[in-house]
Parts: C-alpha cells; sequence; structure tokens
C-alpha cells in the first residue's frame, strides 16, 4: 500500500509528494513501507535525505505543496489532471502499481444490462468529485454524470453495497472496486455493463522547484529504483515499476480534460 513518512520541512531534505485519491488504509500502517521506498529513491539519486507526505485528497495535497515545496510528486491519474497546469506539473514519469487502482472504470448494475438503461436512474459512485473527468476522459462521449441521479458515496466498498443492495440502480466503479465486487456478500449479482478504455498509470511529476539538473537526473534514474534490492522495497509499497515518461504520454488525457 502506498503511504507516507511526515515531511519535514527547512532539513535540506528533498520532499515528494503521493496523492493517491480513493486510497485506503492508514499512513501509520504504511509507514515502514514508504520510509524504505523513499530512502531507496534518496540512495539512488545521491540525495541526502528525503521525505514523503502521502494524501488522499487534494486539499491536503495543496496545503503540503505550500508548506513543503515538493520537488516532485506521485499522483493519481484525475488528481493530475485537476492540478497540473494550476502547480506547473511536468511529467517525468509513470508509476505501475501492483493492485487495480483506476486504470479502468465501470458501470455496474443488478437491472440494467447497458449504459443507456443506467441513464436517468439512480447512480452510486464515489469517483464524482471530478465530474470533468468522469465526464470528458472516463466515458469517452458514452455519458455524463449529469445525465444520472448520482448517489455519492464516500468509500469505494460503500457503491459495491449501495448497488448490491438495491439503493441505487447502476454504479460507477474503478478496476480496484471490481476485483473487490468477488469478496463482497451479494456481488455475483453485480454485472458488468460497461467499460471504459484503459487509462494511463500514475504520473510522476516535478514541480517548479526541483532543479533542472536535477530534475533530469531523477528522470534518469526512475527506473533503477524498483529494480535490484529495491524491487522487494517497491512490492511493499504497491509499486511494481517506476519509469520515465513524457507528457506525451499522457497528452490525450490531458487534452481531452482540457477542453471547455
Amino acid at each position: 500500500m502506498l503511504g507516507a513518512t511526515s515531511a519535514a520541512a527547512g532539513d535540506g531534505a528533498i520532499n515528494i509528494l503521493i496523492l493517491k485519491e480513493q486510497g485506503v488504509g492508514s499512513a501509520a500502517q504504511a509507514q515502514g513501507y514508504v520510509d524504505r521506498l523513499i530512502a531507496q529513491t534518496a540512495k539512488i539519486n545521491g540525495w541526502v535525505a528525503a521525505n514523503a507526505k502521502y494524501v488522499t485528497n487534494r486539499a491536503g495535497a495543496e496545503s503540503f505543496m505550500h508548506e513543503a515545496d515538493p520537488h516532485y510528486g506521485i499522483l493519481s491519474l484525475p488528481a493530475f489532471l485537476g492540478l497540473r497546469a494550476r502547480h506547473g506539473m511536468e511529467v517525468v514519469g509513470k508509476a505501475t502499481v501492483t493492485a487495480p487502482t483506476g486504470e479502468q472504470y465501470f458501470l455496474v448494475s443488478t437491472k440494467h444490462t447497458s449504459a443507456e438503461g443506467c441513464k436517468g436512474q439512480s447512480l452510486a459512485t464515489n469517483h464524482g468529485g471530478d465530474a470533468r473527468f468522469i465526464d470528458a476522459v472516463v466515458s469517452g462521449g458514452a455519458f455524463k454524470l449529469s445525465e444520472f441521479t448520482v448517489v455519492a458515496t464516500t468509500r469505494p466498498v460503500q457503491t459495491l453495497k449501495k448497488v448490491i443492495a438495491g439503493e441505487a440502480e447502476c454504479a460507477l466503479i474503478d478496476d480496484a472496486q471490481l476485483a473487490e465486487l468477488s469478496s463482497v456478500e451479494g456481488g455475483g449479482a453485480v454485472a458488468k455493463v460497461w467499460s471504459s478504455s484503459k487509462l494511463p498509470p500514475m504520473v510522476v511529476v516535478a514541480f517548479p522547484s526541483a532543479p533542472a539538473a536535477e530534475r533530469k537526473a531523477f528522470q534518469g534514474n526512475l527506473s533503477k529504483v524498483c529494480s535490484g534490492e529495491g524491487a522487494a522495497i517497491c512490492a511493499e509499497a504497491g509499486l511494481k515499476a517506476l519509469g520515465a515518461a513524457s507528457s506525451s504520454d499522457y497528452q490525450a488525457v490531458i487534452d481531452a480534460y482540457s477542453k471547455k
């Protein structure tokens, strides 16, 4: 599970933001895993020290950005798209995780058989906080959130339970929730009725505060973090691999999200 350490401002360390919307578990549970991940990252890059802050919402992320002036970040895709322009984020890499985490979305139902059938009905989802992301990126033109009566939920499993119990006609879920569905009582009655295209993975970004030379070296070293002795460290933190990437790898979703 991707988690957090506490970032110490003013100690000369490189600060890193980890923003995983819909993340589960507490920072305390993941503290040791992330301590080792960040120590490995610092070692590979020759940094004296590094700290990371894990948050699950954009408000917490922006507070950390103002307080700690991070050089780098690992963000879930919708958060990256929503915050990219305002905070001058530059894509430098991608983070492939070990478990499903928002790379594909689905409409599911116990009563309906298509996206069209779900329109006009109640729709449970914990992904409605950024309607632009759903309408412009996820749906691919198949629907807009405004075409449903949205039943907002706050936890991934709560969304599943709403549709299982018939408290919502349909639900919009992600790949992590789909994988969880079979383990929730009554989940076998829920059918997948629509699937999004596969979306890019979590994004590794550099902030304007990162010096150009340091940024270039960081990008070049990303693939080394999870190799060799780092493989087990990354696996503990829920990462399969880190690798270099550029804005061109995310341009299609950036363009879709940016359209008025």
